[in-house]
């Protein structure tokens, strides 16, 4: 009875040393499943539940005492306005508990960059929040799922990942969920960033070599516990033969403000501009993205902003320029304003 005693008070030592993750599922590959090994880029995805997950990588309890919670069941595609809010106040909820020292969001791969994105601009705390996806279901052969929430739960766990920010965990990297970008959609190295990785993870041991300075979660000005809905933004993909009036119909469907996918350094056609100066007038927001892959928009280079009253997305691109006109229109109207929104975050 006394070895019985000494050897659980010796287990509950050991996991009162060990930092407190929280996994949140939302679905996606890293929750998918094929109907054979060799099925890599061909399956269902949303199919596996977290508890499985969790199951599924028993060195995660190495690491952490690690408890999981399914928010949702989807592929990210599906993802809503209403379902990142959703997400962002039960993350922000976790993160004021005291027995919670990280949290791990398994997510879809399409939309990944958008949901960790919009935490890195509304959810206030300091503590590591990990944005983690996989290219392969579980049930594919050199299925990269594992690996990946693993080192995601070791950055979440880790006081070294403290106030840098939302984080995601691909490929043995540490990304910035601000830059990270799904660069192609087979490889197990979908994704990259323009700027580079913030680190790597190696055999469960952090490696740190740049730190985000773009102002994020804690040093936000916005707050998701007082956000309950995001401004309608659409984005127009530019391209040679574009018609006005894909811009004349985004803005009859209410959107707020519209995201220019320009070419080059946001181009506009000739054609286009006296649509998207009406537009402006009308009291729509215009902000020139690019949908070059690195892409760098200038202000009055190529467009003159300043007299047109519009806003340049700065290295955004389309789909997060989206994510943020969303969140700063849910409290800004100024131009000039949601312009400083873009040069700061």
């Amino acid at each position: 009875m006394a070895r019985a005693n000494l050897a659980a008070a010796a287990l509950t030592v050991a996991a009162a040393e060990k930092p407190n993750v929280v996994i949140l599922a939302t679905g996606g590959t890293i929750a998918g499943a094929g109907a054979t090994t060799a099925n890599s880029a061909s399956y269902q995805a949303a199919k596996v539940p977290v508890d499985k997950l969790i199951m599924s990588v028993p060195e995660l309890a190495n690491v952490a005492n690690v408890r999981g919670e399914q928010v949702f069941q989807i592929a990210s595609e599906s993802f809503t306005n209403e379902r990142l809010l959703e997400l962002g106040k039960r993350v922000s909820a976790l993160s004021k508990q005291t027995d919670v020292d990280g949290i791990v969001i398994t997510h879809g791969t399409d939309t990944l960059e958008e949901t960790a994105y919009f935490l890195n601009l509304t959810v206030h705390t300091n503590k590591p929040i990990v944005v983690v996806g996989s290219m392969r279901p579980g049930t594919a052969m050199s299925a990269d799922g594992m690996l990946n929430l693993y080192d995601a739960v070791v950055v979440a766990g880790s006081p070294d990942a403290r106030a840098k920010g939302v984080l995601v965990t691909m490929n043995d990297q540490i990304d910035s969920g601000r830059d990270i970008t799904k660069a192609i959609n087979i490889k197990t190295n979908a994704f990259s960033s323009q700027w580079g990785s913030l680190g790597m993870i190696v055999e469960g041991k952090n490696y740190w070599f740049r730190a985000p300075v773009k102002r994020h979660t804690i040093q936000s000005e916005f707050d998701i516990d007082k956000i309950d809905q995001l401004a309608p933004v659409e984005i127009v993909y530019a391209y040679g033969n574009v018609p006005a009036s894909l811009y004349e119909g985004a803005a009859a469907n209410g959107a707020k403000a519209i995201i220019h996918a320009g070419t080059g350094n946001g181009s506009v056609a000739d054609r286009v501009v006296p649509t998207l100066q009406k537009l402006r007038a009308k009291g729509v927001q215009i902000i020139r993205s690019a949908r070059v892959p690195a892409g760098f928009v200038l202000r009055n280079a190529e467009q003159p902003d300043d007299k047109y009253d519009w806003v340049v997305a700065h290295d955004l691109n389309p789909q997060k320029a989206r994510i943020l006109a969303a969140v700063a229109l849910s409290q800004i109207t100024s131009s000039t304003e949601i312009q400083r929104v873009f040069w700061e975050y």
